[in-house]
């Protein structure tokens, strides 16, 4: 039997992987730092890892991958993803294959001046205009700060007036980018391919999101945008992803445009499993089963996330 070992499993993507693979027939790890998580309703064994920062966090990754025969190991959150990313290769010298897109493609998205410099430089209609000079009159307002290295919707602020912004100029260039304002926030789009290993798209879906406030994908509606598909192909030619691979669009006056990749397994991915998009038993069957992935078959509809109750009774009520 498979053994795959997911890690941040208490958070959104984590046990959303955990529970797509739940009829993979494998045995689900999951690693939390919390005591007390959803982690263990998803997987068979839960175990508590140092923090990712911490020097410990890849002996303590090594050790757990011999003890338990890991197979594979899927990041469930961004910090994790950059940390095997640097390590990868003491990392798969135990064996183990890493969930991990094209390492120069993960190294690029972790900083988004890098990225919109690559972008820029192909000459792609899709690309935000940004600036990492602190000039108010750059921008016509609103117009956004983003933190250069982060996810989701975190950190971004968005600048109305002189005065916010000069609260924090200084932060332009070294933490900070500039970013025009596009879109609306309730028009946005999350796309995900599956590429194979010369980053041939071989599974599609696209969905209409609105974000959570703390970035996560809250409402999503599977919709057919042709136009997207073309974009993410092309993008592919240049970019090389590898695996499961998320795009973020929006549309502005007429022209998609976007938003961010997120070279790995997206918040969405229970979602997407639900309409028949199984990015994480993809991974299992094309990596270590060595099976073709093809286009499965998107259902539509809607899907509504909500907050549900999960009760650890103690052994004596039982």
């Amino acid at each position: 039997m498979r053994k795959v070992l997911v890690t941040g499993a208490s958070g959104i993507v984590g046990y959303g992987i955990l529970r797509s693979l739940k009829n993979c027939n494998c045995q689900l790890i999951g690693s939390t730092i919390y005591e007390v998580s959803p982690a263990n309703c998803f997987a068979d064994i839960v175990l508590t890892p140092p923090l990712t920062s911490d020097d410990n966090y890849i002996p303590w990754l090594i050790n757990t991958i011999k003890k338990y025969n890991i197979n594979m190991v899927i990041p469930g959150i961004e910090a994790d993803m950059k940390r095997m990313n640097q390590s990868r290769k003491i990392l798969e010298n135990t064996g183990v294959f890493l969930l991990l897109n094209n390492e120069k493609l993960v190294t690029l998205c972790l900083d988004k001046w890098e990225f919109y410099q690559k972008l820029k430089s192909h000459n792609f209609q899709c690309v935000i205009k940004s600036s990492l000079k602190p000039k108010f009159d750059d921008f016509k307002t609103p117009f956004l700060l983003k933190p250069r290295c982060g996810f989701g919707s975190k950190g971004i602020v968005k600048i109305e007036n002189e005065q916010t912004f000069n609260k924090y100029k200084a932060d332009i260039g070294v933490n900070l980018m500039v970013q025009e304002y596009i879109g609306s926030d309730d028009e946005e789009y999350t796309v995900s391919g599956f590429f194979d290993a010369k980053s041939e798209l071989k599974a599609f879906i696209s969905m209409k999101r609105k974000l959570s406030k703390q970035g996560f994908t809250e409402i999503a509606e599977v919709v057919k945008v042709p136009e997207l598909k073309n974009i993410v192909i092309e993008l592919a030619k240049v970019l090389k992803p590898i695996g499961a691979t998320n795009f973020q669009f929006r549309k502005h006056e007429e022209k998609w445009k976007l938003l961010e990749i997120n070279p790995r397994i997206s918040s969405s991915t229970s979602l997407k499993t639900a309409f028949g998009y199984n990015e994480c038993q993809m991974s299992i069957d094309y990596f270590l089963d060595k099976k073709d992935v093809t286009q499965p078959e998107i259902l539509s509809g809607k899907a509504i996330r909500y907050t549900e109750d999960y009760i650890f009774y103690d052994s004596d009520n039982i």
